[in-house]
């Protein structure tokens, strides 16, 4: 079959150049289509499923929301591991599934069983959602709000928020690739009505009958129609509030023929909803942004080129003085990582040219080798863009063109060999003597070489058959190189038979090529080492034996790694408070450590932020007492305070070391989400401990961190808080409760409008949606 091939081609020369011109156009095309982007997203097959019930203890969202969801989803097929995070008014859940299970058929079963568990969840206590369909690498684009100088005084960060959230995340619905604009930073406007419980005491009324008469007068209806004139008259009654007035003009009893509004016994102003998360930059203090978050299995470039150019209308519509400005963009980080493999590839592309130009002694048999290099990416482009693989560091990185232009070497070495025959030197072949020695050497190398390249073929086969992030890791990287093997198969079949047999002629007259010439110093170097070491064989076998076993000893003591750490060019840390600080104090400090890395580092740092607890898709669980730091840097060449980047990280550290009661972790944007979403934890190792007592495994999880913490190669370590939270409890007497005739029902209500407030309605600014929040806490908060 082999011959056969070789035989057709070279009679059928017009159909492979056909052929060969398909594949380029081809390659081309699928190389422009090929998903891309810097590393391979090994994120494992995941549903989140998240619960905010922002009035909730630990304790309760642990045994009433985050139980019950583990407990629903535990036997859906495909399942292979829950775990799970619950915070003061956060639960977030997350379920694995098995790659098989795919996309959408795990959300579906997700979706169904999330109707059994809203039933279980007792009324109040939240309704859980599933998260985004994104992964580790959803997370593309990432901006802030930017006050533009002499409009500080202008917008606030309030303003901001609103701009951001019915503004800039409403015009970027729609996009192709987005799946979620995730808000974070500022204060979410809200109407707020703040009662004074003197006066409510003083009339005789309740928080209840605050909440029923703002429920009771803020509403439209419709009264179909009625014929007048031969018309059809539509009748609206249009009672919705539209202004703050509206507000405090709303009437709440009648006591004694006088009417009681509620600005008799309530503050009617502008407020904020109650925060879990905040973000700052650059050390001036609060900042507003968004996370722009692509969907699964986009094409990460195309969706940032998309973002960015609908960024740029956007910030057209925003009110003079804002701007909007990106801190972390992956597409730079696919442009530093492709161009890295682009100008690897292209200088192992010219090395080997160069080489086989040189050895072979033939400029047109080098460059018909040298050919095989991009032909064989082309087809590999095709393959990748047909069976869905992602182009980027890994895969494309693995390519080896030593391999790649062995098969088309040979064949060529030996078309040359047969050219330079004493009967053919001087003379011009015609095209059927040139087909027949083409035949001769492509038919007689390929039969050996032809069982080469399959062998190089099923070697990759293990790899194949990987699973897990093992899997995600390598398997394109297999399947890439499998591909440019397979076309190099394919070419060494038809393509090179045919080039050889078009271009290749005699030499004109008997001299030695460059190649001649190289291989004869070579041999002569070569000749009396081989003479040497076939006479002492005992001696070269004695040292190959030592030399195996001083490389087994040596490899054994050396370190490992699942794959080299990507350098994404910007570096992240972690500042971890102590348990229970509140958000205006981490606020001020990850302020004050903005300021000094701006301090110490002017020429290497370009911006610096903070984004600290949760942002408004509580996707990444923290608490309020960790603020995650994102430290974008200057290009290196105008540093003056470090050499490189893990020296300015370590006078980095060192700096930030001078707050006291703070733990810091240093790693990478993109390696901190992905470590996250694989494993729960943000560090590369973790010690993971199970039992039922809470304080039990606190006390040995400090042992265990006081134990590694000297180990040689750590760098940090901190053991997770889980006591030291700050709380007030309420216990009731149920006694007293009877004697005075509450119920504990009224008493929940009242503790929560006192602090975090209740929502008693909506009030619309045009499309925009604000709440109307009921609480006391101003007075209580005195009192306490």
């Amino acid at each position: 079959m082999i011959n056969s091939i070789i035989s057709f081609s070279i009679k059928n020369k017009a159909l492979i150049w056909l052929m060969t011109i398909g594949l380029i156009v081809g390659g081309i095309y699928s190389m422009t289509k090929v998903p891309l982007d810097a590393l391979p997203d090994i994120t494992n097959n995941q549903v989140l499923v998240i619960t905010t019930a922002p009035n909730l203890g630990t304790e309760d969202i642990e045994q009433f929301v985050t139980y019950q969801v583990e407990l629903a989803v535990a036997n859906l097929p495909d399942v292979t591991e829950i775990r799970s995070v619950s915070r003061f008014g956060l639960s977030v859940v997350t379920i694995v599934f098995k790659e098989s299970a795919g996309t959408y058929l795990p959300r579906q079963l997700v979706s169904e069983a999330l109707v059994e568990i809203k039933e279980k969840i007792p009324q109040g206590f939240g309704e859980p959602f599933m998260a985004p369909i994104s992964t580790g690498l959803g997370e593309i684009y990432q901006y802030t709000l930017e006050v533009q100088p002499g409009y500080d005084t202008v917008y606030n960060d309030m303003e901001l928020r609103t701009m951001q959230e019915w503004i800039v995340k409403r015009q970027m619905a729609m996009l192709p690739g987005v799946v979620e604009v995730n808000s974070f930073g500022g204060r979410g406007k809200q109407y707020e009505v703040a009662v004074n419980p003197d006066r409510l005491r003083s009339m005789g009324l309740t928080i209840t009958d605050i909440f029923d008469a703002l429920e009771e007068n803020n509403q439209n209806t419709g009264g179909a129609y009625i014929e007048k004139n031969y018309q059809a008259n539509f009748i609206r009654g249009e009672g919705l509030m539209r202004s703050l007035n509206d507000i405090k003009n709303t009437p709440v009893a009648n006591i004694e023929g006088q009417p009681v509004f509620i600005r008799d016994v309530a503050k009617v102003k502008f407020g904020s909803f109650v925060r879990y998360g905040a973000f700052t930059k650059n050390g001036k203090g609060e900042a507003v942004g968004g996370i722009v978050m692509m969907l699964k299995g986009e094409n990460s470039n195309d969706v940032i080129k998309l973002v960015k150019e609908r960024m740029t209308l956007i910030e057209k519509s925003l009110p003079e003085g804002v701007k909007i400005k990106s801190f972390l963009d992956r597409s730079k980080l696919i442009k530093s990582t492709t161009s890295t493999v682009a100008e690897n590839l292209s200088l192992g592309a010219l090395i080997v040219i160069f080489v086989l130009v040189i050895f072979l002694g033939n400029l047109r048999g080098g460059l018909i080798v040298a050919s095989t290099i991009p032909l064989a990416l082309l087809f590999a482009f095709i393959m990748m863009k047909l069976f869905g693989v992602w182009a980027n560091l890994m895969s494309l990185g693995a390519i080896d063109f030593g391999i790649l232009v062995d098969g088309a070497v040979i064949i060529v070495e030996s078309m040359i060999f047969h050219l330079h025959r004493k009967n053919l030197i001087g003379t011009k072949l015609d095209a059927q003597k040139r087909n027949e020695l083409a035949y001769t050497s492509s038919s007689k190398m390929m039969n050996s070489a032809f069982f080469g390249q399959v062998i190089i073929l099923i070697v990759f086969i293990p790899v194949l058959a990987l699973q897990g992030v093992e899997g995600k890791m390598y398997i394109p990287m297999a399947m890439t190189f499998g591909f440019a093997v397979l076309g190099v198969v394919v070419l060494c079949l038809t393509y090179i038979p045919m080039m050889v047999a078009s271009f290749l002629q005699p030499p004109k007259k008997a001299k030695k090529t460059w190649g001649d010439k190289v291989i004869n110093k070579l041999e002569k170097s070569y000749e009396p080492i081989i003479t040497w070491a076939l006479k002492r064989g005992r001696i070269i076998i004695a040292f190959a034996i030592i030399l195996l076993i001083s490389g087994g000893f040596l490899f054994s003591r050396m370190g490992a790694e699942f794959i080299p750490q990507l350098d994404e060019g910007d570096f992240a840390f972690q500042a971890f408070l102590k348990p229970g600080t509140s958000l205006t104090e981490v606020t001020k400090t990850s302020t004050r450590l903005e300021q000094i890395v701006l301090e110490n580092f002017p020429d290497e740092v370009e911006s610096i932020q903070s984004r600290i607890g949760v942002a408004n898709l509580p996707m990444d669980p923290m608490p309020l007492d960790i603020a995650d730091i994102f430290v974008i840097l200057k290009p290196q060449k105008e540093w003056t305070k470090a050499k490189s980047k893990e020296e300015l990280v370590a006078k980095v550290r060192e700096k930030v070391s001078v707050l006291p009661g703070i733990n810091f972790e240093f790693t990478q944007p993109v390696e901190m989400r992905f470590n996250e979403l694989l494993t729960g934890i943000r560090e590369d190792i973790a010690i993971k401990l199970y039992g039922d007592d809470l304080d039990i495994l606190a006390n040995k999880a400090e042992e265990i961190a006081g134990l590694i913490a000297g180990i040689d190669g750590i760098a940090g370590v901190k053991a997770e808080a889980t006591r030291g939270l700050p709380q007030i409890t309420v216990l009731y007497n149920r006694n007293k409760m009877g004697r005075y005739g509450l119920k504990i029902k009224e008493l929940n209500t009242i503790i929560e409008t006192a602090f975090s407030g209740g929502v008693a309605g909506v009030i619309y600014e045009g499309e925009k949606m604000f709440s109307i929040n009921i609480h006391v806490g101003i007075f209580c908060c005195k009192i306490i």
